[in-house]
């Protein structure tokens, strides 16, 4: 089936649905280095117009991917509920986006509508979408989850505290976490990407992050961020694993390509409950995603980068997590080639993740060969705080030593706090008042008393 539109004396058609999607992505390097962008402005608003009229159902009749036996859309088709969809059933895409806006749509009723969701469609919409829109929207969209502490409150922007090294040496990694504790970051998780993916390595890793939490009585969750299949075999020799970490993708070559399926995950998910190591919740899973990741794998099947990003979530919304992130500037210009194209990309994955019930979160960064800089982060920091972003994260100095590439630093977290009035989760809130990190007003102290004997003693032991 085609699709076109007129726009002044020129009709524009569109051979598929997954084309028309293409041409109305907003400008960006991946999708034009793949051949499938619009050719231009005016092509690209055609799209739009014409993504617009199309009615809803039309994402329900139609396999988008089209590609046989591909275990990521039968997920979406059979996880599909037509009841909760059944609101707006009867609405174009372009209604849609109006009714997403009026202020009689609560978060009462988002929440309700999302299992009613695909992630084409939510993808969809958010092309025919300004910034503004999506922050609005996002901002009503709440998704509160637990394990040792509660992620995604009204008025509360969590912060991952990432202290990553190069050789995973335990003493860097333990003075990079206090140096983050400090300034207040690690409410969402402490999470540690390992630079090797040994069993090893991850139990020593979880095992130091575990002492870390239990000598400071921090109410918040540790994770190594290795391969699952390294997770489950930490798990099976009695490691303290709290979450669960994997890195997903929207096709299942894509998923391959990680080294990973829903079977595989569904055990790891079920091994991590079996723990039962959440004092107040049970979200154990902790998913990364990124556009660009299934076209670096040629895996998109033709799809645009924003679509397939989407998918991803419903591989994510499957095994209820604690936390999902899009690591948005991280693969490089080839995909988002610009500080702007990465702060339009960030929008929409905040947004779609969050439409679609996820407890999202944003690394707000770029790689050094990228035409960004910190400026650019500081607006969509800004701008992802104003929608209601779950958390972000956060390394020292903003440069990721072991990665290479640019983030947020603890400092950014401190402005977001004070300036924007977000404060971390209620727990370790308290926490921090307690441990003389701040002040009883929430404010940062200028002499932060995070010391004692238990932190010397853990110190000496990483030696």
């Amino acid at each position: 089936m085609s699709y076109s539109s007129t726009i002044g004396k020129t009709r524009y058609s569109f051979e598929s649905l997954k084309d028309l999607l293409a041409k109305a992505t907003p400008e960006r390097s991946g999708d034009e280095l793949a051949g499938i962008a619009a050719e231009g402005p005016v092509e690209r608003l055609a799209a739009q117009v014409a993504l617009a009229d199309l009615p809803l159902q039309s994402f329900l009749d139609t396999d988008i991917l089209g590609v046989e036996n591909d275990e990521i859309t039968e997920l979406i088709y059979s996880s599909h509920d037509l009841p909760a969809f059944a609101p707006i059933s009867h609405m174009t895409m372009g209604e849609f986006r109006e009714w997403l806006l009026a202020p009689t749509t609560t978060s009462e009723i988002l929440n309700k509508l999302q299992p009613g969701l695909t992630p084409e469609m939510v993808a969809a919409v958010s092309k025919i979408m300004r910034s503004q829109d999506l922050i609005a929207v996002a901002q009503k969209c709440r998704v509160v989850t637990k394990f040792n502490n509660t992620i995604g409150l009204e008025g509360r922007m969590a912060t991952r505290n990432q202290p990553n090294h190069p050789t995973d040496d335990s003493r860097g990694i333990l003075a990079s976490a206090i140096d983050g504790l400090i300034m207040g970051t690690g409410d969402a998780v402490i999470g540690v990407n390992p630079a090797t993916d040994t069993v090893e390595d991850y139990i020593r890793i979880v095992s130091l992050l575990d002492r870390l939490v239990e000598a400071l009585e921090i109410p918040t969750q540790h994770c190594c961020l290795g391969h699952v299949t390294v997770a489950l075999e930490a798990i099976g020799r009695g490691a303290p694993v709290d979450l669960v970490f994997q890195s997903i993708a929207g096709s299942q070559k894509a998923n391959e390509g990680f080294g990973v399926n829903l079977s595989l995950l569904c055990e790891a998910h079920e091994a991590a409950l079996s723990l039962k190591r959440g004092r107040i919740g049970d979200n154990v899973m902790y998913f990364e995603t990124g556009q660009g990741a299934a076209l670096s794998a040629d895996a998109h099947h033709g799809m645009d980068q924003q679509t397939m990003e989407a998918r991803a979530y419903a591989v994510a919304r499957e095994f209820r997590p604690l936390l999902v992130n899009t690591v948005v500037g991280f693969i490089g210009p080839e995909y988002l080639f610009n500080g702007k194209q990465i702060m339009r990309a960030g929008l929409e994955d905040h947004f779609c993740g969050k439409l679609f019930g996820l407890p999202m979160g944003v690394d707000v960064c770029y790689t050094n060969h990228t035409d960004a800089d910190q400026n650019d982060m500081d607006s969509l920091l800004v701008s992802l705080s104003a929608a209601g972003v779950n958390f972000v994260i956060c390394v020292p100095g903003a440069d990721d030593i072991m990665l290479n590439y640019q983030s947020l630093s603890s400092h950014d977290a401190i402005f977001v706090r004070e300036t924007l009035h977000k404060a971390p989760a209620p727990e370790f809130s308290d926490w921090m008042e307690n441990k003389g990190i701040t002040d009883k007003t929430g404010r940062m102290r200028s002499e932060p008393a995070l010391s004692g004997p238990s932190l010397l003693a853990l110190t000496e032991a990483a030696q």
